[in-house]
């Protein structure tokens, strides 16, 4: 998905209509799949809608019978207070505004409203006289995003029995192991000697995941759909599939490829809605992509996959900033264009990466393999994909394997130690070396002499 999931013809009125349906719909009752539904106007498009939050530092605490308070960090006990109810409903009736959705950010301590606009109203011209109102914590834009992943399912190369590659020399019994090009180029198969991402818990904010998939079989623990009540198109999503995949596909199961980190504990979160089922091409919003970062920090999430890109937001940088003050490593992928100016690259903190080969001598940027990647995909199948969102994913594997091995370490200082570990390849790129920075990290290791020993038995 271009995020690319990301191309500028995604914003045209249809998507438009299709992503606020998905904003109507993006909380349901059952808890894994979303909450509090609200009426609203299905026709209305993104550019009448904006997003405000006012302070709610001091909802009620809602606890079951006889059990003991969670605290702020329990977003199933965390609720809307009285002060906050009457400044929103004092906000739409002086503005003239409507309603469309409200939801307690819990890491901010406010509550974020979707306001749809008088239909004669100038969006600018309110978004400043609300600005100027001292009840009113933040106003912006509802801002689209795209994920961010080159071409779609029908140019990519089909996986057929041929493939199948294993061989007895192979460390793994998975049979598209040998296809995995990315997988041996950052080493990952000797630093999984030291590490598989034990007791990480990764976050992929995406379209949904085929949670299903026998490659991905234990490693999800948790799912949520911020989309829509659909489980069974979540179960479909490509992209997200393929971003897990490669995260976190099992190994040595006698099937398909190896995550770059097949122990961790993947939380999935849907907050994109895909342009066409099974579609690369997703967009996202600004507030499906708030409610999937709070419910990622809610749920300790450690590391953070964004395989998506658009224009810098306000209250998205706000949330990613306060993960990154409490230590969550956020990993974004670099769109197309190469920019970093937006969310959530522009964010102090957040991890830029693209695919070897582009943006080369960026000091500011990681590479990692994103071309002709091999991973899972829907319906039990496996497939290629290539652009930055899955070399962002390499990354998010690799940073799970360090995080595992040094969970103390800060995630400015496992950043700087792939930059500086980084290794050069044949076509002049350079490229993550997880080896080299376990080495770095300890000494003791030897990774890089377990990648000799590996390949020298391949070999063979």
């Amino acid at each position: 998905m271009r995020f690319a999931l990301a191309k500028d013809s995604l914003r045209s009125a249809a998507m438009l209509l299709a992503v606020c349906c998905a904003l109507m719909g993006c909380a349901a009752a059952p808890p894994e799949h979303a909450d509090n539904r609200s009426d609203g106007n299905l026709s209305i498009t993104a550019d009448r809608l904006i997003l405000v939050t006012v302070d709610n530092s001091t909802p009620p605490m809602i606890s079951e019978p006889g059990s003991t308070p969670h605290g702020y960090s329990a977003a199933s006990s965390y609720a809307l207070g009285d002060q906050a109810r009457a400044v929103s409903a004092a906000l739409a009736h002086e503005y003239g505004l409507e309603k469309v959705r409200e939801w307690p950010i819990v890491p901010l301590r406010v509550q974020c409203l979707v306001f749809a606009l008088p239909a004669s109203a100038d969006r600018e011209g309110l978004m400043r006289r609300l600005s100027a109102d001292r009840r009113v914590k933040l106003v912006q834009p509802l801002q689209l995003f795209n994920a961010l992943g080159a071409a779609d399912l029908d140019t990519q190369p089909a996986l057929t029995p041929d493939h199948r590659t294993a061989t007895n020399a192979s460390p793994y019994n998975d049979p598209y192991f040998g296809l995995q090009h990315g997988f041996a180029e950052i080493d990952a198969g000797a630093a999984q000697i030291w590490s598989r991402g034990e007791g990480v818990n990764v976050a992929i904010i995406d379209t949904g995941v085929a949670t299903s998939h026998p490659d991905l079989n234990g490693r999800v623990t948790l799912s949520r759909n911020f989309i829509d009540d659909d489980m069974k198109a979540f179960q479909s999503d490509r992209h997200g599939t393929q971003i897990a995949g490669i995260i976190g596909a099992d190994a040595n199961n006698g099937l398909g490829i190896v995550g770059i980190a097949p122990a961790v504990r993947l939380q999935i979160y849907k907050a994109c809605e895909p342009a066409r089922p099974q579609s690369m091409e997703a967009v996202c919003n600004s507030f499906t992509l708030a409610r999937a970062l709070g419910a990622a920090i809610d749920a300790h999430a450690q590391i953070v996959n964004l395989s998506l890109g658009g224009p810098s937001d306000p209250l998205l940088s706000q949330i990613v900033g306060y993960g990154v003050q409490h230590g969550i490593i956020f990993v974004g992928a670099v769109p197309q264009s190469g920019r970093l100016d937006g969310f959530p690259l522009s964010n102090t903190g957040v991890i830029a990466v693209d695919q070897s080969g582009r943006s080369e001598g960026t000091p500011a940027v990681l590479h990692a393999p994103g071309q002709d990647i091999v991973s899972t995909a829907p319906d039990g199948g496996y497939d290629f994909a290539t652009g930055s969102s899955f070399a962002a994913a390499h990354v998010t594997g690799a940073m799970a394997l360090l995080r595992a091995r040094a969970p103390a370490m800060s995630a400015a200082a496992l950043e700087e130690i792939l930059q500086r570990t980084r290794s050069l390849q044949r076509d002049g790129s350079d490229t993550i070396n997880i080896c080299a920075a376990l080495d770095a990290i300890a000494p003791h290791d030897d990774c890089m002499h377990s990648t000799r020993a590996i390949a020298t038995a391949t070999a063979r």
